[in-house]
């Protein structure tokens, strides 16, 4: 029976899930802001596991004591983010999956950029996590071996990137790594970092790239073979995968079929803007004289990111006769590092932290400027910044009347949902500066298109890596080194890349449907910042929230 008791006992749970949440994922914390988890990294030995197992029974449990219907979005966000975490939990990609973009050779390097050092305090919990680190890789390797045991082994091809990339690293000297970089902000620690990483984290990181070697990419799965569904209780796995990406109730088989209706409809947008712009006829000749023309691409890195910063710029000066509700934390456009640029996407966002210490962040890719093109720069730049992933980022983590848990996680479609949305949405702003930039709306509404396709493809359908790779290399005008990185980024981390068209066809029925019901009352300001106003949702309670508010 519901009481009126039970509001408080839901924000109570809500408030414990979030800091139990921050605890089991520490470096993420920092991230953040939460400075208490600084000195250590994420535990995945057994017992942790475990552990954790039994505190999402215990919260799981708590939350069917606590319905309210005075708060029904944050009982129905927490029942989605506990089915989500056990999930995660239960698919263990890391325990065999040897990834290229997210593995603990870029992970790791990753963290001085968001770990700042402002006290003695702070400097020594960074020693401390840095000393955490060769048994995180030790633990890392343990478990690849564990798991190959069982017959859940990696890729052949992640496996040979990821040896490149820890053998780049290996080649520089200790004071060149990333993990360096801190002791230019506070030198009396570059002694204790150098020390720390020149005999402890440098041998981990050897001993690291031995089982890659020697037990891992000799019986590494074949590029012919790289989806889930190869591996024991594959099909299961990827089934509780799609369902935590998506947080609707679908079927690969169904995610596919959408894929290849999606990708029909912009194959013909893609030929008929061919014949009108390029003079090219049909399809392949369009997507070959993008590729192929070297005027349609950049020259040199300082292109790449000038180009980003242009749009963010332009972007932000026209927001606010879309949106009424906006961020107070701002955006800034970050080259991408070395030790990832050559195996990693185009472009990713980093949040802001959430105590204002570091602004939001589109990292942009200018690796081999000459593969990038330039019809492409604008459109990246909405998505990852202005209006797309800063925007609904930043404005969720400023919701301070919501649960920290609905303010700073979420739901993976409604987050790359809403970051495909506000592509085309930046053509109805102007934001494009000329009609070729037409062509990277079209190329990134197919590479999503087809991401439903080959994820689908891959881990539920059998498809080779090649397949996968033929398959965007036929409907998409993505760089080809872009699509071999995006393909084994499907491959390492599955069902992830579904969400960003079943997101974005779900909010662009909502808003077809707001304005049917609406007519001239319609206002698109109001529908964006009812859409933002409540965090990242799951889909289907998204949709209750804009049809309350939008009736």
């Amino acid at each position: 029976m519901t009481t009126a008791a039970e509001p408080a006992a839901l924000a109570r749970l809500a408030a414990d899930y979030w800091d139990a949440w921050l605890e089991r994922h520490p470096v993420f914390a920092t991230a953040m802001g939460e400075r208490r988890f600084d000195d250590r990294l994420e535990d995945d030995s057994a017992e942790a596991r475990d552990a954790w197992r039994r505190r999402l029974d215990a919260f799981d449990r708590r939350l069917r004591d606590t319905a309210s219907e005075d708060d029904a979005v944050t009982h129905a966000a927490l029942q989605e983010a506990l089915g989500t975490d056990r999930a995660f939990l239960d698919a263990d990609l890391a325990a065999f999956s040897v990834d290229p973009m997210d593995g603990p050779q870029v992970d790791l390097l990753r963290i001085p950029t968001f770990q700042a050092m402002r006290s003695p305090a702070e400097a020594d919990a960074l020693l401390e996590r840095w000393r955490a680190m060769p048994a995180y890789l030790d633990r890392a390797g343990v478990r690849l071996h564990e798991s190959a045991a069982q017959g859940r082994i990696g890729v052949a091809m992640l496996c040979r990137k990821v040896v490149e990339q820890l053998d780049e690293l290996l080649a520089r000297p200790d004071a060149d790594w990333p993990l360096a970089e801190p002791a230019a902000g506070m030198p009396e620690i570059r002694e204790a970092l150098l020390e720390v990483i020149g005999e402890e984290i440098r041998p981990a990181f050897v001993r690291y790239r031995s089982t890659l070697v020697d037990e891992i990419a000799p019986r590494a799965r074949p590029d012919e073979r790289p989806g889930l569904s190869h591996l024991p209780a594959g099909a299961e796995t990827y089934g509780r995968l799609v369902r935590a990406h998506t947080s609707v109730e679908t079927s690969p088989e169904e995610l596919h079929a959408i894929g290849l209706d999606e990708i029909r409809r912009i194959d013909t947008e893609f030929a008929d803007l061919g014949s009108r712009l390029l003079s090219t006829d049909g399809l392949t000749a369009t997507l070959t004289a993008l590729r192929e023309d070297p005027a349609l691409h950049f020259t040199t890195r300082e292109e790449v990111a000038a180009v980003a910063r242009a749009s963010l710029e332009r972007a932000n000066g026209a927001i606010r006769e879309w949106f009424g509700r906006l961020p107070e934390a701002p955006c800034e456009v970050v080259v991408m590092a070395a030790h990832e640029e050559k195996h990693s996407t185009i472009a990713y966002y980093r949040e802001p932290a959430g105590d204002g210490s570091r602004p939001g962040r589109f990292y942009v890719n200018t690796y081999a400027p000459e593969t990038r093109p330039r019809y492409e720069a604008e459109t990246l730049a909405f998505h990852e910044s202005v209006p797309g992933h800063h925007l609904q980022i930043a404005i969720a983590q400023e919701l301070e009347h919501l649960p920290d848990f609905r303010r700073f996680w979420g739901s993976t479609a409604y987050v790359e949902g809403w970051g495909l949305y506000t592509e085309r949405l930046s053509e109805e702003m102007g934001l494009l500066t000329g009609e070729l930039d037409r062509f990277g709306l079209l190329s990134f509404d197919a590479w999503r298109a087809s991401q439903l396709v080959v994820d689908t493809g891959i881990h539920a359908l059998g498809w080779s890596r090649q397949a996968a790779i033929d398959y965007m290399t036929a409907h998409t005008a993505l760089g080809l080194n872009n699509i071999a990185n995006e393909v084994d980024r499907y491959i390492a981390y599955p069902g992830q890349a579904l969400a960003y068209k079943v997101g974005q066809l779900e909010l662009l029925r909502l808003r077809a449907e707001a304005r049917e019901r609406q007519g001239d009352r319609f206002d698109i300001r109001r529908f964006h910042d009812v859409v933002l106003g409540e965090g990242a949702l799951p889909l289907p309670v998204l949709r209750q929230v804009v049809e309350r508010a939008l009736g």
